[in-house]
């Protein structure tokens, strides 16, 4: 019989139903990920993960606010982050979500692992939005489901990768949180429907004239999966994108700039400001580290572009 979930609470710091073992086990994570922080996490995943393997087998639910659940297997080495609780997950598309809590809009979660995001975009403190979750391994699906359950399945979950036309391929990777569709040999991994962005325009899934904030978590194909949402993107749409920290070229970010009409937005850390780039030399500043991934941002929606410049205008004021 399975365990039940420990319990920790972000907000008060109250670990429950843990064992001695498991309790010293979050000190370690804990203060394995404030070191850690200071050199960008490098080495903090593998060294939970051989943690992870003195431990029990069960999970942990963070409570990540008074309207957000995020359980996953306890001692995982991505997710652990979470027991340090000044650790903020992916701070540039936190301050945009919080800055957008009250506007109607949707949650297009590409790429959606375990349903971090969907768990939080679709709570009280950040609006109650609507999300559709979209992952495409059966071993991410199993706990982004129980994920949705456990929040009471508040937001839509999809199994399919994201793509440029509708088909189907294969997954590779070994690491959860980097599962791809990219590169995989014939006949490995596990095989998946992909569809694009627009079929869900055609399938009927998300209208035309809603608003919408897509994250595509998408391992290697996000420009493909731009291509695939050219129609949608044409409307009130913000696309997020991950840049590798060790591209010197920046691939997706040059694409956004001279290959589709998107204007190219990227969190400055210096500023916490979302800047518009007109060139990519920004860049080389800003991704200061080869081993992580950083957001960038497309849009060609005049509504979204006003929303970032409101909340540009509140970051400096904060700042002065």
């Amino acid at each position: 019989m399975a365990l039940p979930p420990i319990r920790f609470d972000r907000t008060t710091g109250v670990l429950e139903g843990a064992n001695a073992w498991e309790r010293l086990a979050a000190l370690a994570l804990s203060s394995g990920s404030k070191m850690a922080s200071t050199f960008s996490h490098r080495g903090y995943n593998s060294c939970a993960n051989l943690l992870r393997k003195t431990l029990p087998t069960r999970d942990i639910a963070i409570k990540l606010n008074a309207d957000a659940t995020f359980e996953f297997p306890y001692g995982d080495g991505y997710w652990s982050k979470l027991l340090n609780r000044s650790f903020r997950y992916e701070d540039e598309l936190d301050l945009l979500f919080r800055d957008s809590a009250g506007v109607d809009y949707t949650l297009i979660d590409c790429g959606a692992n375990f349903g971090y995001w969907s768990v939080l975009v679709s709570s009280a403190p950040y609006g109650s939005h609507k999300a559709i979750a979209i992952e495409p391994s059966s071993q991410n699906f199993s706990k982004l489901r129980n994920n949705a359950a456990i929040n009471g399945n508040r937001f839509e979950v999809m199994k399919c990768a994201i793509g440029a036309a509708r088909g189907k391929a294969r997954l590779s990777g070994s690491k959860h949180e980097a599962f791809s569709i990219a590169g995989a040999s014939k006949g490995n991994g596990e095989e998946v429907p992909v569809i694009a962005l627009d079929n869900m325009l055609d399938d009927g899934t998300i209208s035309a004239d809603g608003k919408y904030l897509i994250k595509l978590d998408v391992e290697g194909v996000e420009i493909d999966a731009i291509k695939g949402g050219k129609r949608l993107l044409e409307g009130d749409s913000v696309v997020f994108c991950e840049e590798h920290g060790n591209d010197p070229n920046h691939t997706v970010s040059r694409y956004i700039l001279e290959q589709t009409p998107l204007k190219l937005i990227v969190h400055d850390p210096r500023s916490n400001r979302l800047e518009t780039a007109t060139e990519l030399s920004i860049l080389d500043r800003i991704k200061v580290s080869a081993h992580v991934g950083y957001n960038v941002f497309g849009t060609s929606s005049a509504f979204w572009q006003d929303r970032i410049n409101a909340l540009n205008a509140n970051a400096t004021r904060r700042m002065q």
